[in-house]
């Protein structure tokens, strides 16, 4: 190597030491950034030049440092794991905070909840069957009875709030994953041309590594990377983004629980053709929303509706069967105690036809003025027995199967909740662990390069004294 190519050899040196030094500035200032994933120059060893002369021989020395690149501490395997975790914790996450809204709605058990109401509703009717011939009993029947008929219709209504509320949330949700699929396809086109124009691209990187994790979140969506430094995000096998391209998404269907129809996702370009997916918050939304099931194995919000107007139709029949055989004051019979308006739910179109005491048929026929027969039959249906004695399945017990079912489930998705959310961030924490900046380790680096630029400079320094030496002080030709 020539004396001057000692001057380039330092100079490389400075080169790499310096953009070393300003890696690890730029890992410390974005020491606190979401979602940055830091960084390390990459470099190689110079080799020497090619051996051109006759009588060139020996071993040569390297002429310094290469600067590859920029690269970014980032585990592909990390990132994948994140976004599969973190898809079913969106999944459970959604079902378990619309089930434990139906569940607290429920106000079971306690003095509001419907069961307490039942009970004071058979024994209204037992105290009337004791004391016919005042009005006190009756009014207070009636009262109960009204207030009874309140709570399981705010019951059915809440049912059908959190059904609109997870509704009106799907639509949000099919808007933040269109908007985060045409931002990834930008940063691939923008990764695409810094890429080939030989740039680094790590903070965009970071940019579309935070947007997939979000799209899976949503949809459980897979990433395959290709050679071009683009991505394409596939959802159900079919392709959200390739390349620069996006396929945006639609909700369509039903929009109020009781048009009883499914509420799908649908690719836009292609109407008609249903999304399929079965995790992420999406999906977790769109389990919910699936109109019932006869056989029970339907939509979780629209079972619960279903199950308020199973009991309340069963209450209404069973005391109906009983009520219509009694007799008035006036010898009216065949009368109902409940009835159902028109075109309403059962929950919620329930209302109490007698209004006062004369109106209410308690005795039973051939009997006198003041039986309370019919009253002592209906308040046994709450402990289970017909009225001619036989035994029955109680409403209160059909209330209370319902409650315990909604208890077992929401509980379950609980659970379910609870271990994928602990699971997915243990999942980010060791993506965090890997990619984020570690204060200690960038002070130890900024030394460590602070020392290699001291070095280069000081070569470049004895070489110039070297080369001042020989050129300015050996020798005076001419003389």
């Amino acid at each position: 190597m020539s004396t001057f190519g000692g001057l380039n050899t330092a100079y490389t040196g400075l080169v790499a030491a310096r953009q070393g030094l300003n890696v690890v500035g730029q890992n410390i200032a974005n020491a606190n950034t979401d979602g940055y994933t830091r960084q390390r120059v990459s470099t190689s060893a110079l080799g020497a030049t090619a051996s051109t002369g006759v009588f060139t021989q020996g071993a040569r020395v390297g002429e310094g440092v290469a600067l590859d690149g920029i690269i970014r501490l980032a585990s592909a395997q990390l990132d994948a794991r994140v976004r599969a975790t973190a898809a079913t914790a969106g999944y459970t996450a959604v079902r378990a905070n619309a089930l434990a809204s139906v569940e607290d709605s429920l106000n079971e058990p306690g003095e509001d909840g419907i069961s307490a109401k039942l009970d004071e509703f058979w024994a209204g009717w037992q105290t009337l069957a004791n004391g016919t011939d005042t009005a006190a009993p009756a009014a207070l029947l009636l009262g109960t009875a009204g207030e009874l008929l309140t709570q399981i219709s705010e019951g059915y209504q809440a049912v059908s709030d959190e059904w609109s509320s997870v509704r009106s949330d799907l639509d949000n949700m099919v808007s933040e994953l269109n908007g985060a699929a045409t931002q990834v396809a930008a940063l691939n086109v923008q990764i695409r041309q810094t890429l080939a124009t030989g740039g680094t691209a790590n903070e965009l990187l970071d940019q579309r590594t935070s947007l997939t994790t979000t799209i899976a979140a949503l949809t459980g969506a897979t990433v395959t990377e290709q050679a071009d430094g683009t991505v394409n995000v596939l959802v159900g096998g079919n392709a959200l983004v390739s390349g620069g391209t996006t396929h945006q998404l639609s909700v369509t269907g039903a929009r109020v629980m009781q048009d009883n129809k499914s509420v799908q996702l649908e690719w836009t370009d292609n109407a008609n053709t249903p999304v399929t997916m079965d995790a992420g918050e999406i999906a977790g939304a769109l389990s919910l929303l699936a109109p019932a099931a006869g056989n029970g194995a339907g939509g979780a919000l629209a079972e619960a509706a279903t199950s308020y107007n199973s009991f309340a139709s069963d209450l209404a029949t069973k005391v109906n069967a009983i009520y219509t055989t009694g007799y008035t004051q006036t010898d009216a019979t065949g009368l109902k105690f409940f009835t159902f308006a028109s075109g309403a739910p059962e929950a919620t179109g329930l209302s109490v036809v007698p209004t006062r005491s004369a109106d209410l048929a308690l005795r039973a026929e051939g009997t006198g003025a003041y039986d309370g027969s019919i009253a002592d039959a209906i308040a046994q249906l709450g402990a289970g027995f017909a009225a001619d004695g036989s035994a029955i399945v109680s409403p209160s017990t059909t209330w209370s199967d319902f409650v315990t079912k909604t208890g077992v489930l929401t509980q379950t998705e609980l659970q379910s909740a609870a271990l994928a959310s602990a699971t997915a961030s243990g999942a980010a924490n060791q993506q965090l662990a890997n990619s984020s900046v570690d204060l200690d380790e960038e002070n130890v680096n900024l030394l460590m390069f602070q020392h290699a630029y001291q070095g280069a400079a000081r070569m470049m320094t004895a070489v110039d004294e070297m080369l001042d030496t020989l050129i300015n002080r050996t020798g005076l030709v001419g003389r």
